[in-house]
């Protein structure tokens, strides 16, 4: 059993190839054969011309089929279809010329001559390429006609001799008609699509081999010279495949000539017939010496043909002129409409041509423009530059091949006033229409004038009209970027706005913000930047050295805080001025974070001031953000501990009381004391969650300390915030409850008031632990603003002298103890125990003991110790009952 194997596509094609190629040549031999009586002439004819028709026709079947595959009608593949049509005339013509009987064989030879060639005519005209419209198909066809009817008139007056029989005749007239039409439309598309070509010349040659058989037989000619003459009819199906074989894609056909169309104008072509019919009418009249009326009618036909062929061009030239006025009139409108000028301006800079859109665009006439030097239309700060761009391009320097250069500069227009314009600059030397180069300027101004607001609104503030962030962080990087640069940046905020925004509003609130920025610019350099950062908050980059940056923060401070006169109010505002260095090789976002390091520093320290950064701050601020981070939850971890310092009565040197001081043990940070603590803790408010601990913490101590024989009170301190707090008594009250420990040895101790406290809601609080029977101190008596008047109104039972009023080196010098005399003496008068807090040598216990002090404190006397070694401390004290 065997199974047929199918060739892939390489073998298909070569299999295809060598059909295409061996058939002609099977034809040709059996052409041959018959001519040497191997087989009989009209058979060798019908059989040879019949495989060469059937493979052209296969391929033209094809070509078809894939032609209206590829278009939406029917128009692409009709040429191909009617030359199939005319291959298979021409097999049927020879096939019927084996059949018919001798006498009839004329008669069918003319009868196939005229078929095929009607067929061929109509398959060339249509073909893709050869004649795309309706018009150049009927100016090809009068072409073909013109010169046939001129050989016509000359093979009638150029007879053979014994003339021609009639069917010769009208065979010879239909070759002489058709074939002129073939060539002419052959040559026309050869430079289009040389498939057409090959075409056309296949059709031409079973043309002249249908006719000249047709003749032969007309005549009588023998049989065997009947298959040498059809080899053309071999040929031209041959020629004809081939060009079906080469035929690529077709595009879709179009009303409007195209340039291969154009070409042969008609001076060619009505050469060549009126030079055949005048040589011949010549020939006729040396010869014969006069003409018949056939030859007349002959000679006048060329006439008509003639004049039909130049009515068709002269419509075309009228369809063509048309167009190019329709182009013309597009291109106007576009260029009239346009928003760009456009203009040609020659080697000499001198333009030539503007377009119809100056009027519009820039009020500029051709009077104005024309014959003027292009530069001398830009403002004469860009004359130089527009003259070297220009120069530059026509000398072929620095300017990229085929890319057009761009121009930015100021015109002045029709009404004298200056517009911002790009031009685009392209060389059309190289095209002669031009020749020049070819300027196309836009006006720019709308979008200069955008850009600029934009870049405002971009850098600048939109309420004080100072420049925004972004322009500052810009200003230090250039600044930054000079060689040898100095400078420094101040970071300002205002203190007080919160409050103004409340009382009086938003609207005063930026009333004022505009105002500081105004005296900010007025109190700045003429070289610096002032920019608001945000909300509150200003800065000034000063390219001054940082110390004459410091003299200008006190000069801006000082204006800062003034007095405010707005409309139906006067108001205040403090500020706090951070200074930084712009010298460095970090990035500017850490010198804004220096600078604003030392504005938080200048805050913490009580504002209205100018802090300068030093590396030491950094330190600083970084430890506060790890207390700031570390303190919340201190208190359910269990960080936190007291200790206990002993209070002594000075003249016996015996404990009478502790006081109970906060410590922070966190793993991280170590063992934090309260005056790092105590200011973190208040701006967390978290003040009162740990006075909350201590107080509870503290209360449960006394209780275990309770059982002991000798009666100690403890001292906590508390804070104004904490005091202030309208459940604060209720809680000391549970809390002694709590933990059974009798009001009066509990001892609250809070600071001295400070400016702007309520001391009447002080009074009250202290009252009402009075009423409860806790005893209070005031703490660091002296450090503070508190008057004698306040003093007299507080309901303290406590005053602890501050230690500056204490030791040898208070800021009194030598009035020191003097001064603590009159301390202890007023105390007295007001009821009050004195105690000497923070002495730290035995010189400083007796100062404060001749001073009449009754308790002391300090490391002189004892050390803060955690309960168990307080404990210990109190056994080495023999107990009042012994």
């Amino acid at each position: 059993m065997f199974v047929a194997h199918i060739p892939d596509g390489r073998a298909r094609r070569l299999v295809v190839r060598a059909t295409e190629t061996g058939t002609p040549l099977l034809a040709v031999g059996v052409l041959l054969a018959g001519h040497f009586g191997a087989i009989p002439p009209y058979a060798a004819v019908a059989l040879a011309v019949g495989m060469a028709a059937a493979l052209a026709a296969a391929r033209l079947i094809r070509l078809a089929l894939r032609l209206h595959g590829g278009s939406t009608g029917f128009g692409p593949c009709r040429g191909a279809g009617f030359l199939g049509f005319g291959l298979v005339a021409s097999a049927l013509s020879s096939f019927a010329l084996f059949l018919a009987p001798a006498e009839s064989r004329s008669t069918v030879a003319l009868g196939g001559l005229l078929l095929a060639l009607a067929c061929y005519l109509l398959g060339m005209m249509l073909l893709p390429g050869a004649a795309g419209t309706v018009p150049v198909r009927l100016r090809r066809a009068f072409d073909g006609l013109s010169l046939g009817i001129s050989l016509a008139f000359s093979a009638w007056v150029i007879p053979p001799d014994g003339g021609l029989p009639p069917l010769a005749m009208g065979a010879a007239f239909s070759a002489v008609v058709g074939l002129p039409i073939i060539i002419i439309t052959t040559l026309r598309a050869y430079q289009h699509r040389r498939s057409a070509a090959l075409c056309g010349t296949g059709a031409g040659l079973a043309v002249f081999g249908h006719s000249l058989i047709a003749v032969l037989i007309d005549y009588g000619a023998p049989a065997l010279a009947l298959p040498l003459v059809a080899v053309s009819l071999v040929a031209g199906p041959t020629l004809i495949a081939a060009g079906a074989r080469r035929a690529g894609p077709v595009a879709e056909q179009t009303a409007v000539p195209t340039e291969p169309q154009t070409n042969l104008t008609a001076y060619p072509l009505l050469t060549i017939p009126a030079l055949l019919a005048t040589l011949s009418a010549l020939w006729h009249l040396i010869v014969v010496g006069s003409f018949d009326h056939t030859s007349i009618l002959l000679g006048l036909a060329v006439i008509p043909t003639l004049v039909v062929r130049e009515v068709l061009v002269m419509l075309d030239i009228r369809r063509y002129a048309k167009r190019l006025a329709d182009q013309e009139a597009h291109f106007r409108s576009l260029v009239s409409g346009a928003n760009d000028l456009t203009m040609i301006v020659g080697e000499d800079l001198i333009i030539r041509w503007q377009s119809p859109a100056a009027a519009r665009l820039f009020g500029l006439s051709d009077a104005d423009v024309l014959g003027r030097a292009f530069p001398n239309l830009m403002h004469p700060d860009d004359a130089a530059d527009v003259t070297r761009v220009l120069t530059d391009m026509l000398a072929g320097r620095e300017v990229p091949t085929g890319s057009p250069q761009l121009v930015t500069a100021r015109l002045r227009d029709g009404y004298g006033a200056w517009r911002d314009t790009e031009s685009t600059v392209s060389d059309q030397r190289a095209v002669p229409e031009v020749a020049a180069l070819v300027v196309h300027v836009r006006d720019v101004s709308e979008r200069q004038r955008l850009e600029r607001r934009l870049n405002e609104l971009a850098f600048t503030d939109e309420l004080t009209g100072l420049a925004n962030r972004r322009e500052l962080m810009r200003t230090i990087v250039t600044q930054r970027s000079v060689k040898g640069h100095t400078g420094a940046l101040l970071v300002i905020d205002l203190h007080g706005m919160s409050g103004i925004n409340d009382v009086h509003g938003r609207q005063m609130g930026d009333a004022v913000l505009a105002e500081a920025g105004r005296r900010l610019r007025s109190g700045a350099g003429t070289d610096d930047l002032v920019a608001r950062l945000g909300g509150d908050e200003f800065a000034v980059v000063t390219v001054d050295r940082p110390v004459l940056a410091y003299a200008m923060g006190t000069r801006l401070l000082t204006a800062l805080v003034e007095p405010y006169q707005m409309p139906g109010a006067v108001l205040h505002l403090g500020a706090s001025i951070g200074l930084a260095d712009l010298c460095g090789e970090d990035g500017v976002d850490d010198v804004l974070r220096r600078a604003d390091l030392a504005r938080l520093r200048a805050r913490q320290l009580g504002r209205n001031r100018v802090e300068w950064y030093d590396d030491e701050m950094e330190k600083q601020f970084t430890r506060r953000l790890d207390l700031e981070r570390e303190l919340p939850g201190a208190v359910q971890r269990g960080e936190l501990d007291l200790v206990y310092q002993p209070v002594l009565d000075l003249d016996d040197e015996q404990p009478v009381g502790t006081e109970a001081l906060l410590r922070w043990r966190n793993p991280a940070l170590g063992t934090v004391l309260p005056a790092e603590l105590l200011p973190v803790a208040e701006d967390l408010m978290l003040v009162e969650e740990l006075g909350r601990w201590v107080l509870e913490t503290a209360c449960r101590q006394m209780a275990t300390w309770s059982h002991r024989p000798r009666r100690l009170w403890m001292s906590v301190n508390i804070s104004a915030r904490e005091l202030a707090s309208p459940d604060f008594i209720r809680r000391v009250s549970t809390a002694l409850a709590e933990h059974r420990v009798e009001p009066d040895r509990l001892v609250l101790e809070i600071s001295e008031p400070r400016g702007g406290a309520d001391v009447p809601a002080v009074v009250t609080q202290l009252a009402g632990l009075r009423a409860l029977g806790v005893r209070t101190a005031l703490d660091d008596f002296g450090s503070g603003q508190a008057s004698l008047a306040q003093l007299r109104r507080l309901p303290v039972d406590f005053l602890k002298v501050d230690r500056t009023l204490v030791t040898e080196g208070g800021t009194r010098g030598g009035e020191a103890r003097p001064f603590i005399d009159v301390l202890v003496n007023l105390g007295r008068r007001f009821g009050l125990e004195i105690i000497a807090e923070g002495l730290e040598s035995p010189g400083q216990v007796d100062q404060a003991r001749r001073a009449g002090c009754k308790l002391g404190q300090g490391y002189a006397l004892s050390r803060p110790a955690p309960a168990e070694r307080v404990e210990a401390y109190l056994e080495e004290f023999p107990s009042p009952s012994r």
